[in-house]
């Protein structure tokens, strides 16, 4: 039996974080796009399409990189479960600040999947295209992504859908996150999920969980107004958390406040 060849080199650090997930991939051509897919999203092209990517660095064809992403023999949640593995082994156990959030991408059309005219977070206005809601960590002012969710319009649902809000599909990436064994002190999102009542009750059950002594130990939530202030935010709950108080989250900038004790109203 002949030795498989070895992968065609691209980037040192992106062959390196690579590595750590090639024992996924059945083949050394699907591990070398999987390499290429990284090249090109990291790269400085503005329109990160397939076939924008298959002309960076080397010389792809676009159809080999549709046929990895739709065919290929490799199966995405394990490469997720792989990187969150990653992921919290490197974080150590240290909590970090939560960041719930939406975006959005513009597409013509309805061939895709769950596409309709929609509000796209960071576009600021309706148009037709998908959206996503989306969890991301903050610490020592690294952001990292974690995990999303796609939101499903009623228009647009399939035969075997289930109609989600954008808070219930929130509520269900902080339990997957609290299954998974991450830790947080803060969840900031902005004024859509602060003001849901499903959203606010789940994470009043996970702060009773604290005081039955469950690893998870959150120290606040903040529901910013108006949406999309959440990197503006970020900082001053760094600095909070540090100090020692979350009561300084709540201020006319903030639609409210919870604490790990108590919930603050903006009357309060």
């Amino acid at each position: 039996m002949s030795k498989a060849r070895d992968a065609i080199p691209t980037v040192t650090f992106i062959d390196e974080y690579c590595q750590l997930y090639q024992d996924l991939f059945p083949d050394v051509r699907s591990f070398e796009h999987f390499k290429y897919l990284h090249v090109g999203m990291l790269s400085e092209i503005k329109r990160k399409t397939l076939p924008a990517i298959a002309k960076v660095g080397v010389d792809l064809d676009p159809q080999a990189l549709h046929h990895f992403v739709a065919n290929a023999p490799w199966n995405v949640e394990a490469v997720r479960s792989r990187r969150l593995t990653l992921l919290r082994q490197a974080l150590g156990g240290r909590a970090f600040i939560l960041c719930i959030d939406e975006t959005g991408d513009r597409k013509k059309g309805k061939t895709t999947d769950y596409v309709a005219h929609q509000y796209i977070g960071n576009l600021g206005k309706l148009a037709n295209g998908m959206v996503s809601v989306n969890a991301y960590g903050i610490l020592d002012h690294i952001t990292f992504p974690l995990l999303f969710k796609v939101y499903k319009p009623k228009t647009r649902l399939q035969p075997d859908d289930i109609y989600k809000s954008k808070p219930v599909l929130a509520t269900e990436i902080i339990q997957e996150l609290q299954r998974l064994g991450f830790q947080f002190e803060v969840v900031l999102a902005d004024s859509l999920y602060g003001e849901s009542g499903d959203f606010i009750s789940e994470l009043e059950k996970l702060h009773r969980k604290l005081r039955g002594g469950n690893s998870f130990q959150p120290r606040g939530l903040v529901a910013a107004r108006p949406a999309g202030a959440l990197h503006q935010l970020a900082p001053i709950c760094t600095s909070l958390l540090q100090w020692g108080s979350a009561n300084a989250l709540h201020s006319g900038d903030h639609l409210w406040a919870a604490q790990a004790d108590s919930f603050l109203s903006p009357d309060d």
